[in-house]
């Protein structure tokens, strides 16, 4: 028999729906709790609030806090790590008397922390600490206490690729999924070891429905068999290591996880092509081997072009457009063999690489973007990036490939490779064997007025105006940059129509 919900859950689950219906804007502390977001989405939530409090200190009608109010509507148009970074230091800078300045950095940090600060993540960790300590409602208590545990793990996996130069694309969502995640483990973790066995389990507020994998599989669970088996078992699991890394991979050992599933190409095709026109061949090559493909798989590519031809933010784009997960990893910090995993016995012992992402994504086909490969160091201490890449592009080798962390073969024979590289001559002629070379076009100087227009549209929202309030070039503009950008460099005609938008805005206050 499980408890009826108190008068506080019931409130919390009134409060959570008139949220997600976009009526009751949540407070900070609401949100660290577990309440939605304003309409349920992270960006609404910050337009939302950002506008209401630089609302409310333009009433006010004070100079102290206008530096305030200006990045409050920045933020609103921006919602942006960098715009949430900006808020802070204004609220620190500015004379904020009278303003809810303890809800606004707590916000702040708590918008951070889903933008992927593992430091923000570990601050609110200690906020939902605070809370549990003050609660008198035992129930509530424990569910802020695993909830607190599990954001503080969060904050060290985001912590630790921040320091190994891993860049991952994330959303709210997955977020959001993974604190969940941690956090149902350290609820049963913790509920399981209590001697009252009459004490109810279930405690999370109202309203919070978590739904996991259970640790283990029951003796009469019908495992799903439409995916693939990527960790098949743990080695040396009688060990105290070994045990820790067993409980750590229970929910993958044995369990099919899906491949990305293929989307409608010619879809992708026109998206793609709008967006990189001077590169539809490089589109068509890639498309067309995947045509007839059941599932997104992409064997070992690299994208090779000039600097600033646009070649990450293809890769990038592609991923996206097909719907696969995936991580980009900058190669220029990339000095050893770490990303084929660190042996479990060191205290910095991780999975290889695609193994943390077949486990972030909680997919067996994730793909992996690795950004100038050409600049990966060719020491041989402490092992050797390249040759680890060898093993890994191998379908012989990768679909049993021994990750010294979980000391057991994984199977990552359907992890896609996409690389990108300004040169081949620094790559090993054993890697390039392996890989199909793709080369990737400059841009041309006849789609000028299109790459312009879309430069000056980002750069209006990166200063904090709306986009709509930028004037379409004039033809004598377009003239201008035509003369001096011929084709090439993406970034070079970005700093040319910047500087032409400050000569606009000179122009302009001097009128």
């Amino acid at each position: 028999m499980t408890d009826k919900p108190s008068s506080q859950d019931r409130h919390f689950q009134r409060r959570q729906k008139a949220a997600i219906a976009g009526l009751h804007l949540p407070t900070a502390e609401e949100l660290i709790r577990g309440m939605a977001f304003f309409r349920d989405d992270l960006a609404e939530d910050i337009r939302e609030y950002s506008s209401r409090l630089s609302g409310r200190i333009k009433r006010r009608k004070q100079t102290g806090p206008a530096a305030l109010a200006t990045r409050l509507d920045e933020l609103n148009v921006d919602p942006s790590e960098d715009s949430v970074l900006a808020v802070e230091e204004a609220l620190e800078l500015s004379d904020a008397q009278g303003l809810p300045v303890a809800e606004c950095r707590l916000r702040c940090r708590f918008y951070r922390a889903f933008f992927g600060d593992g430091q923000a993540t570990a601050l609110i960790a200690g906020e939902i600490a605070h809370l549990a300590s003050e609660t008198l409602r035992p129930g509530d208590s424990r569910h802020l206490l695993w909830r607190s545990l599990s954001w503080a793990a969060q904050s060290r996996v985001l912590d630790s690729r921040q320091r190994a130069g891993v860049s991952v694309q994330r959303s709210a969502e997955w977020f959001e999924l993974e604190v969940r995640t941690y956090e149902e483990h350290f609820r049963t973790a913790i509920t399981s070891t209590m001697v009252d066995e009459s004490e109810p389990k279930d405690s999370a507020p109202a309203g919070l429905a978590v739904a996991t994998w259970e640790e283990e599989p029951s003796e009469n669970e019908t495992l799903p068999t439409d995916g693939v088996v990527v960790i098949s078992g743990i080695g040396n699991d009688t060990t105290a290591e070994g045990k820790r890394v067993a409980k750590e991979f229970a929910k993958f050992k044995q369990r099919p996880l899906p491949l990305p599933s293929m989307p409608e190409l010619t879809v992708v095709r026109a998206h793609l092509i709008a967006e990189f026109p001077y590169a539809a061949a490089v589109v068509d090559d890639v498309l067309g081997r995947l045509s007839g493909r059941p599932n997104v798989y992409l064997r070992p590519t690299v994208l090779l072009g000039a600097p600033g031809s646009g070649k990450t933010r293809f890769a990038r784009r592609l991923a996206e457009e097909l719907g696969a997960p995936y991580e980009l990893i900058s190669c220029g910090g990339l000095s050893d063999g770490a990303i084929g995993g660190t042996a479990r016995r060191w205290s910095s012992g991780e999975p290889s690489l695609p193994v943390m992402a077949v486990r972030r994504h909680k997919c067996a086909g994730p793909v992996a973007i690795l950004d100038e490969i050409e600049k990966i160091a060719t020491s041989r201490r402490n092992g050797n990036v390249h040759d680890v890449l060898i093993g890994l592009f191998e379908p012989e080798t990768s679909s049993r490939w021994h990750d010294p962390y979980v000391q057991a073969h994984c199977d990552l024979s359907h992890v896609s490779w996409l690389m990108t590289a300004n040169s081949l001559d620094p790559i090993p002629a054993a890697l390039r064997d392996r890989c199909r070379i793709l080369p990737f076009p400059d841009p041309r100087s006849d789609q000028l007025p299109l790459f312009a227009a879309r430069i000056l549209e980002r750069l209006y929202i990166e200063t904090g105006h709306d986009p709509r309030w930028a004037t379409p070039l004039e033809g004598f503009e377009l003239d201008a940059l035509a003369s001096v950008w011929t084709g090439g460099s993406i970034r070079r005609l970005e700093r040319l129509v910047e500087g032409l938008r400050e000569a606009r805005e000179r122009a302009r206050r001097q009128q």
